[in-house]
C-alpha cells in the first residue's frame, strides 16, 4: 500500500508542476490556478476512507446513528407524556360529566312518572301537600314595590287633607317610602316559609286577610312615629294614621286577592312518592 501511495503522490506532483509551468508561460503578470487543477490532483490521491482503519470507521458510524437516535427520542416522549397527560384529563371529565347525565335521567324519570300520575288523577303526596307552591324573590319585590305606590299614593292624600300643605304631604310620603318597602319585602319572604292557608295553588281569603291585618297594624305605628316627627303636631299624626288604618286594610286585602290569581313568581312543590 505505501508504495501506492508514492506512485500516486510522485504522479501529483509531476501533474502540478507542468501545470504551474504552463501557468506562468501564459500569463506571467497574472498567475491563476487551473479550475480542474484540485480535482485532478485529488483524484490520484487515495481517499481518506481507504488509510481510516475499519474498526474506526465502523464505531464512527455507529455513533452517529445512536447520536440520531436519541436526539430524535427526546421530543417523541415529552410528546406523549404530554398526550398521555391530556388522555387523563379528559378521562375524568368524561367520568364526572357521566355521573351528572346519570343524576339528570334519574330526576327525568321522576318527573316524568310524577306527570303521569297527575294526568291520571292520582293524588302525589298526600292531600295536603296537593298545589302547595313558594313565591320566588322577583314576585315578593314585584308586589312590595306596587302596594308601596298604592299606598303612598293614599296617604298623600290623606296628609295633605290634613296639614293643607303639599310640601308636608310629601315629606311625610317620601320619608316611609323605602322603609316600608323594604319592610313589606322582608314580611313577604317570612310568610312565604309558611303554607298555612295555601290551597289549590292560591293563598286562601283567611290568609289574605291575616296579611293585610298584620302589615297594617306595622304601618299604622309607621305612619303615626314619621307624621308626628315631621308634622310636631300628634292630633294631626294620629289622624292621619288613623284615617289610613280602616281605608288601607281593606284596600290591602283587596290586593292581596287580586295577587292570588296572579301565576307569574309561582313555583309549585312538587312531591314524589317512590
Amino acid at each position: 500500500m505505501m508504495n501506492a501511495f508514492s506512485l500516486s503522490a510522485a504522479v501529483a506532483c509531476a501533474l502540478l508542476a507542468s501545470h504551474a509551468v504552463l501557468g506562468f508561460q501564459a500569463s506571467p503578470s497574472t498567475y491563476s490556478r487551473p479550475a480542474g487543477l484540485s480535482h485532478l490532483a485529488e483524484s490520484y490521491l487515495p481517499h481518506a476512507s481507504t488509510l481510516m482503519p475499519k474498526n474506526s470507521r465502523n464505531r464512527g458510524s455507529l455513533l452517529r446513528v445512536a447520536t440520531a437516535m436519541d436526539a430524535d427520542k427526546g421530543p417523541s416522549d415529552a410528546m406523549i407524556r404530554q398526550i398521555d397527560q391530556k388522555i387523563q384529563n379528559y378521562e375524568k371529565k368524561q367520568q364526572k360529566y357521566s355521573a351528572k347525565l346519570d343524576a339528570a335521567k334519574a330526576e327525568l324519570e321522576k318527573f316524568q312518572a310524577t306527570k303521569r300520575k297527575y294526568l291520571e288523577g292520582i293524588t302525589v303526596g298526600g292531600e295536603d301537600s296537593a298545589a302547595n307552591f313558594s313565591e320566588t324573590t322577583a314576585r315578593s319585590l314585584v308586589k312590595s314595590m306596587m302596594w308601596r305606590v298604592i299606598a303612598g299614593s293614599v296617604t298623600f292624600f290623606t296628609s295633605l287633607r290634613f296639614s293643607g300643605s303639599v310640601s308636608t304631604a310629601l315629606t311625610i310620603v317620601g320619608s316611609d317610602f323605602f322603609s316600608k318597602a323594604a319592610t313589606m319585602f322582608i314580611g313577604e319572604r317570612l310568610m312565604n316559609k309558611s303554607q298555612a292557608g295555601r290551597k289549590g295553588g292560591a293563598d286562601d281569603l283567611g290568609r289574605s286577610l291575616a296579611k293585610a291585618l298584620l302589615w297594617r297594624l306595622f304601618a299604622i305605628c309607621n305612619t303615626l312615629t314619621m307624621s308626628y316627627v315631621i308634622a310636631k303636631n300628634f292630633s294631626m299624626a294620629s289622624k292621619i294614621a288613623g284615617s289610613d288604618a280602616v281605608f288601607k286594610t281593606g284596600l290591602m286585602f283587596v290586593y292581596e286577592r287580586v295577587w292570588a290569581k296572579v301565576e307569574w313568581g309561582k313555583e309549585y312543590l312538587i312531591e314524589f312518592s317512590i
